[in-house]
């Protein structure tokens, strides 16, 4: 069995700077790694790999990002110049638990928030 060392996600960015400012703005992500062709990135513990040469195309990742309240996520992002396509919306009368979000890059991205509180 092979020790895994750590998992990453690897994300396209026609402007990789521009994308890492964007995951530090909005989720407090700190730089690890940095060179021309990548930028890792810590949220939380867990790795986002930003590569060069992306196309800026709309892209569904699967990357998803607890936050504590997804209506003030989706503003934030949209404030460090994402996208949220639609108002995240309460169900069964209770607060949105679900945003559906688009970085800089095009990389579509989920907030969602502990649905136990």
């Amino acid at each position: 069995m092979l020790n895994v060392e750590k998992i990453k996600y690897t994300i396209w960015a026609a402007d990789s700077e521009r994308a890492a400012n964007f995951y530090q703005s909005v989720f407090g992500a700190t730089l690890v790694r940095q060179n021309p062709h990548i930028t890792e990135l810590d949220i939380a513990g867990g790795l986002i790999a930003i590569h060069g040469g992306g196309e800026s195309k709309k892209t569904w990742t699967g990357i998803t990002l607890q936050v504590a309240d997804v209506v003030e996520g989706a503003a934030a992002v949209r404030a460090a110049g994402g996208q949220c396509p639609r108002e995240p919306e309460p169900e069964d009368g209770k607060p949105p638990h679900l945003a559906m979000c688009v970085d800089t890059e095009g990389n579509e991205i989920m907030l969602t928030r502990d649905r136990g509180r």
